[in-house]
């Protein structure tokens, strides 16, 4: 069973966490930490398929949700990442109804869709994956274009798609024209109204609305909005936030200068 259905089912938001180190260790440890679900970032996170399955492994003990963003609308990164036992799929820069068709088409199993059986993993760590998993897997197709956002209220009622993921950074690209600069948790005026627009159209079609933001404060704000996943940071960011505050907080003590290394990230 998909936990982030059955949290759902109970009216109840969702936290997300966020993997972008290929590593399993570290995989292991964010998923441990209380997360709802935890998302491998396949797109732009520094790994490959190679990485993606034992992460998936490594999660398995804690019982979040486990999901993977795959590198782009392709059936053999979707199917792959299903394979090896993601319950729920985050695909980037859905455009278009017929992608966001062509997305979903990829997730299930015929009749329902084109899915191809060979679970090599999830056959192994969920006994009886079938068919039924038609059921339990997340589509979930990234709206970040000029033209995802003007065809939006039609892939938002493509049948079989589960949610609408946000990221900001490309949102902001790609309908300001180049006027504002990528990130999170944005403020400007227009960015905020666009952002609740997408939760609401995603309200009107029954499906779920999902957010990507910087900090735990701009996350419950979104979850008033009515998004019903957030996700705040991520592991690399999680980690030079953590360094970089040890770090000052030393050289503030002991009055210490910086030994002429600075972090940047």
């Amino acid at each position: 069973m998909n936990t982030l259905k059955t949290l759902w089912a109970e009216g109840k938001p969702a936290l997300n966490g966020w993997c972008s180190i290929g590593n399993p260790f570290t995989a292991e440890i964010m998923a441990a930490q209380g997360y709802d679900s935890v998302s491998i970032d396949w797109q732009h996170g520094a790994l490959d398929y190679g990485d993606v399955l034992p992460m998936l492994q490594a999660m398995r003990a804690s019982g979040v949700t486990p999901m993977v963003r795959v590198p782009w609308l392709d059936a053999a990164s979707v199917m792959k990442a299903l394979d090896a036992g993601a319950m729920g799929i985050i695909c980037p820069m859905i455009s278009t109804r017929a992608q966001a068709e062509e997305f979903v088409s990829y997730m299930r199993y015929p009749p329902l869709g084109q899915r191809s059986f060979g679970p090599t993993r999830a056959g192994f760590a969920m006994p009886g994956y079938g068919v039924a998993m038609n059921d339990q897997v997340l589509a979930l197709a990234m709206i970040e274009t000029k033209d995802g956002v003007e065809n939006l209220e039609e892939i938002a009622a493509t049948p079989g798609l589960d949610g609408i993921y946000v990221g900001p950074a490309d949102l902001t690209l790609g309908t300001q024209d180049g006027r504002l600069p990528p990130g999170f948790d944005r403020e400007e005026p227009e960015m905020v109204a666009l952002i609740q627009r997408i939760a609401q159209v995603c309200k009107a079609n029954g499906i779920r609305a999902c957010l990507h933001c910087g900090t735990p404060d701009y996350a419950a704000r979104a979850i008033s909005w009515g998004y019903d996943l957030t996700t705040v940071s991520g592991d690399t960011r999680l980690l030079a936030g953590a360094a970089k505050a040890s770090v000052d907080r030393f050289r503030a003590l002991t009055g210490k200068g910086n030994t002429g290394t600075e972090g940047s990230y």
